[in-house]
Order: structure tokens, then sequence, then C-alpha cells
């Protein structure tokens, strides 16, 4: 309880409660002023429930706390006490009360919004059925759907992580880029204006901006293509495999067999359908309910953990002896049913288990064709072919037989090409052996004649000459090709303009209906936004104006209140004056006791004697100041003597002990009286 206090005014120190209250203040507050304190955490919650509980029944009060408890979905303990102790103002049931509300004031502030809109008015029966009233529940019904799909998506954009500064931002930012983009497309206007050709050259840029942005649709409509190509080449392959695995298990079958075969996977699905599939439904369907209600309820504590386990663990004794029961019962010797029973049990046990075993198998199926559909693809990106089987497989392994024959053919022929390779390589070099003597003699010859170099120029002439007649050749081949490039583009250019002449035809009045919606637009959007200043307008002067009626009403509220608790107390102090008046003159001594008069007057005899005591005491006091001061001197001045002769007598002492006497003289033999008289 201690705990449960502490947090309860801690959490009414904070805002927006603000209340100064400590623990003792708080656990000595009165049933009303508790109810009261409940009354103002609840209208922090739901502001239509703020109003003093002082100006209404306390009948009301407690409907319109249940009423908001039942819309908060507050669990109370125990039903029966609840009630009345909330009308009371039990201190057991409004503590747990304030602790779970102020657990959960953003949730329950969320709740109490919510339920404005989607609590649904109950309408009764004899209203229900007059002309009109259901299509308009059911409108109401409808805005009700409408409401909570919209209240979905808010809660769904305030939860994105979308922030109304960090968009203004961006659009500050965008707006800031878009004027520094506008400049640069002013100064590159003006610096390309100023070219003698700008105008030409702005019409072919504008043509090759089309011409990519078709060529970039053209490119996603080419992919698009190819991604359902792909789809459709998986299809067929799986159409193919499904073709192959009934071909293989028709091989050997007759239609008898087949038949036999189908009707056997009917019954299973038909079983899977009817039974197992409702079975599975129904339960999904009950688990599914179970989590929405469990969703539904208010948060759970321990204790409430604890008391369901208890609950949970007392159904199951129950249903395990219901089960014993029903063996018992089911244990009679004369029915010889029990038998069939017991095999029907089993059989519909181990039908059950072959289909989930079958269910398993096909899963497992439909994984491992999934499986072989990506090692499929995988294959087929990486290069590779089709993984072949059967009757492919054969030919496949034929045609490698056929190839590996060519291939030892070739391969006799590449060892025949490289004997005589080698042969033509000796020739060669014994050719190249007898090219150099003759060179040799050549030289000689020529130096002899006087003509030397004249083979090498000669060579040399023959070089240069070949060289140039290919650089003609290459260079009348590049002209050629250049001009059957323009003649390429100028045909696409002319194909493009015919392909293009339609769609223009077709954007003309287009662009001319475009035209003329955008001036009815603006023309529209005129007249809305001057419509809507003049409304803004009139709504700001009458809110201001509500604004001020609001005031006037809180105004003129207070100032009833402030009456009201004037009034009440000028009627209580009536009261006491009457109740004063009829005391005093009533006739029994007893009762006249009690009045105001004679309780005053009692304690003014009281004070009178008290402050006769004081005089007397002041005057005895008075009388002996002036001894008294003499005797406290004269005490002082004792004491003052005998600290005198204290010290006098420390110093004798200590020039006893020393052996010397004050002024050269020796210390007395005989010590004298004391002559002090008192």
């Amino acid at each position: 309880m201690s705990e449960q206090l502490k947090f309860i005014t801690q959490e009414l120190k904070k805002e927006p409660f603000s209340k100064t209250y400590n623990l003792i203040s708080f656990d000595s507050l009165e049933p009303l002023q508790l109810l009261q304190v409940l009354n103002d955490i609840i209208a922090v919650i739901d502001p239509k429930q703020k109003l003093d509980i002082r100006e209404e029944s306390p009948d009301q009060t407690a409907i319109r706390i249940f009423t908001t408890l039942r819309v908060l979905k507050y669990k109370p303990p125990n039903e029966s006490t609840f009630r009345a102790g909330l009308v009371q103002g039990d201190k057991l049931v409004i503590y747990p009360i304030l602790e779970w509300l102020l657990k959960r004031v953003p949730e329950l502030q969320k709740r109490a919004y919510l339920a404005r809109f989607l609590v649904k008015i109950d309408v009764p029966s004899e209203i229900m059925a007059e002309e009109g009233i259901p299509d308009l529940y059911a409108q109401y019904e409808e805005l009700m759907d409408q409401f909570k799909d919209l209240h979905k998506q808010a809660e769904k954009l305030r939860s994105s992580g979308f922030n109304t500064g960090e968009i203004r931002k961006d659009i500050s930012n965008m707006e800031d880029e878009k004027e520094q983009l506008n400049k640069r497309i002013e100064r590159l206007k003006r610096k390309v204006e100023s070219h003698p050709n700008s105008q030409t050259m702005m019409n072919v840029a504008r043509n090759l901006r089309l011409e990519r942005d078709k060529e970039k649709k053209l490119a996603e409509q080419r992919q698009e293509q190819a991604t359902l190509i792909q789809h459709e080449e998986q299809k067929i392959r799986r159409l193919q495999q499904q073709l192959h695995d009934q071909r293989q298990t028709s091989v050997g079958a007759n239609p008898d067999t087949l038949l036999q075969r189908l009707e056997e996977e009917t019954r299973t699905n038909k079983y899977i359908v009817t039974e197992r599939l409702p079975k599975d439904i129904t339960g999904r369907r009950k688990t599914l309910q179970d989590l929405q209600r469990v969703v539904a309820e208010p948060a759970m504590g321990q204790s409430d953990l604890d008391q369901l386990n208890s609950q949970i663990s007392e159904l199951n004794s129950e249903i395990n002896q219901l089960m014993e029961k029903r063996m018992l019962a089911s244990r009679d010797p004369d029915d010889k049913s029990n038998l069939f029973r017991q095999q029907a049990s089993i059989i519909a046990h181990k039908k059950e288990a072959a289909v989930e075993t079958y269910r398993g198998l096909r899963d497992e199926y439909n994984h491992i064709q999934q499986e072989i559909e990506q090692k499929r693809d995988m294959v087929k990106e990486a290069g590779g072919g089709e993984v072949l089987k059967g009757e492919d497989f054969k030919r496949y392994v034929n045609k490698l037989r056929s190839k590996s024959t060519i291939y030892k053919k070739k391969r006799q022929e590449i060892a025949e090409i490289r004997a005589e390779v080698g042969v033509l390589s000796r020739t060669e070099e014994i050719l190249r052996q007898r090219d150099e003597n003759m060179n040799m003699q050549l030289s000689a010859l020529e130096n002899k004649k006087g003509v030397a170099g004249y083979r090498q120029t000669q060579e040399d002439l023959e070089k240069v000459s070949s060289v140039k007649s290919e650089y003609d050749d290459r260079k009348g081949k590049t002209l050629e090709d250049m001009s059957d490039m323009v003649t390429r583009m100028n045909r696409k250019i002319a194909e493009k303009k015919g392909a293009l002449a339609p769609i223009i035809k077709e954007l003309r009045p287009l662009r001319q209906r475009n035209t003329e919606l955008t001036a009815i637009f603006e023309e529209k959007k005129h007249s809305y936004e001057t419509a809507n200043a003049g409304l803004e307008s009139n709504m700001a002067k009458l809110e201001q104006e509500v604004r001020g009626y609001h005031e006037e009403c809180k105004q003129e509220e207070s100032r009833y209140h402030y009456l009201n608790c004037m009034i009440r107390m000028i009627e209580m102090q009536q009261q006491k004056v009457a109740e004063e008046m009829k005391a005093y003159t009533s006739s029994d001594p007893y009762t006249r006791k009690k009045t105001f008069r004679e309780l005053y007057q009692r304690k003014v005899q009281e004070q009178e004697n008290l402050g006769k005591g004081l005089r007397e005491q002041q005057k005895t006091v008075r009388e002996s100041h002036g001894p008294s001061m003499t005797q406290m001197k004269m005490w002082k001045d004792l004491e003052r003597l005998m600290e005198c002769k204290r010290q006098c007598m420390e110093r004798n002492a200590g020039m006893t002990a020393q052996g010397i006497s004050s002024y050269g003289e020796a210390p007395p033999a005989v010590l004298e009286d004391d002559r002090l008289v008192l």
C-alpha cells in the first residue's frame, strides 16, 4: 500500500495534474475529495468528464465513472465490492484505479479519443423500425469504418518516421536547389544564344534527348519482355517436367491402373478438402479469435497470470476425470460396439497420420522442385545447358561418341601436320642459309661493279609502295563506311519522323485541350482561393466570438460557484446562530451550558483567573528583585575570592616543591587558621 501511495503522489505532482500531495495528506483525504481526484485524472484522459462532482448526485457520478472505466477497459479485481466501494469512495477500491490510470495515461487518452467515434449508439428497436432510420444507421456504421481506416493510415504515417520539420527543411533545400538550377539554366541559355547555330543545336539536342528517352523506355520494355519470357520458359519447363513424369508413370500401365490411381488421388484430395481443411480452418479461426480476445483485454499482472494458470489446471483435472468416467462407462462387457469404435478410432488416426505424411511429402516434393528450378536457372546463368534426362541423355551420349571418333581422326591429322611442319621448318632453315649466302655474293658483286646498296634501296621502295597502297585502300573503306553511316542515320531519322507524325497529329489537339483545361483550372482555382479566404476570415471572426462567449461563460460559472459557496457559508452561519439562540433561551441548564456564550464566558473567567495569578507572581518578583540582586552580587564576590585563594594555594604549593619561598623567606612551619566568615 505504501509503494502504491508513493507512486500515486509522485505522479500527481507531475504535469498536467500539479497536485501538491504528500503521503500523509493524500491518505487523509475524505471519500468525496478522493472521488474528485479520480474525476480530475479521468478529465485529463477525457476532457468531457471535467466537472465538479458536488454539482451532480452520487448516483450520476457513479454511473458516469462506471461507463468511463468500462470504455477504458478497466478490469476490477472483484465486481461485487467494486461498485459499492466506488460509490462510497473506499480507498481500497480507488487506489488501484488511480494506479492503473496513472500508469497508462497516453494509451488511455488515445482510447478515450477513439471511443468518442467508435462506441456505437444504442438505438431502440421501435425507433429502428421507422422509415429511413436503418439507412441512416448503415451510413453511420460506414462512416465509422472509414474513420477506422483513416486513423490506421494516420498512425502508420506517424510511425513511419516522417517529421514535418524535416519535410519543410527538405522542401526549402529543394527550392534552393531549384533556384540554383534556374540560374544555371539562364546562364547556359545566354551562353547558347550567343552561338550562331544555337537554335539548330537546341533542336538537335532536344531530338537527341527524346530519342534517348524512347531508347530508355524501349530498354525497359525489353527487360520486361525478357522477364516475361523467362517466366514463360520456366512454366514451359515445369509443364514439360509434368508431361515427362506423366509419361514415365504411364509406361507399362493400362487404363484400369490409371483410373485406379486417379481415383485414389481424388479420394485423398476429397478427404483433405472435406474433412482435414475445415478442421484446420476452424482451428486457425479459433486461435485467431483467442489472440484477438487477448489483445483486446487490458495488460495482466503476475496475479492475473497465476489465477489463469490455476483455472487451467482445474479445467485439465476436470477433463481428465470426465475422460476416466467415459472410459469406465465404455467398458460394458455386453456392449459389442466398443471394439468397432476402437477400430474406427484407430483407422481414423491412421488416416490422419497418412494425410499428414502425404502433405509432408507433397511439400517436400514442391520444395525439391523449386530447388531444381533454382539450380537450372543458376546453370543457365553460368552459361551451361539444361540437365538432360531419359532419351535426351541417350541422344547426347551417342552424339558424344560420334564427336569422339571425329576427335580421334582430327588428332591423327594434327600429328601428321606437325610432322610435315617439322620437315618444312628444316627446309625453311636450309633455304634461309642459302638466301644469306646469295645475299653475300650479290653484295660482293655490287661492290665490285660500283653500285653498292642498289638491292636494299629497291626493296625499301617496294615496301613503301605497298604501305601506300594499303593506306589508300583503308582510306577508301573509311569514306565508304562514313557515307553508309550517314545514309543509315538519315534513313532512321526519316523512319522516326514517319513514326512520330501520327503521334504529333494526335498530340496537337491534346495540347490545345490541355491549354483550355489549364485556363479553366486557373479560373476555378482563383475563385476557390477567393471563397476560401472569405470563409476563413468569417470563420476567424466566429472563432473569436466563440472564444469570447466561452470566457464569459467561464467567468459567470466561476461567479456562480463563488456565490453558491458564500450562500452555503451564510446559511451555515445562520443555522449556527439559530441553534445558539435556541440553546441560550432553553430552560434546560445542561443545554445552556453547551452554548457558545457560556463556553466563552467560562474561557474568559479562566483567563482572568490566570491573569490575576500572573499579576501576583509579578508583584512578588518585583518585591524580591532588590535583595535578590544584592545576594547575587555577594555570591559573585565570594566566587571571585575563592578563585583568588585557589590560585594562591597553587602558587605556594609550586614554590614549596622547588624549596624556595616568596621574597626570600622560608615557608611558615605552621598553617594559619582560615578566617573566612560567611
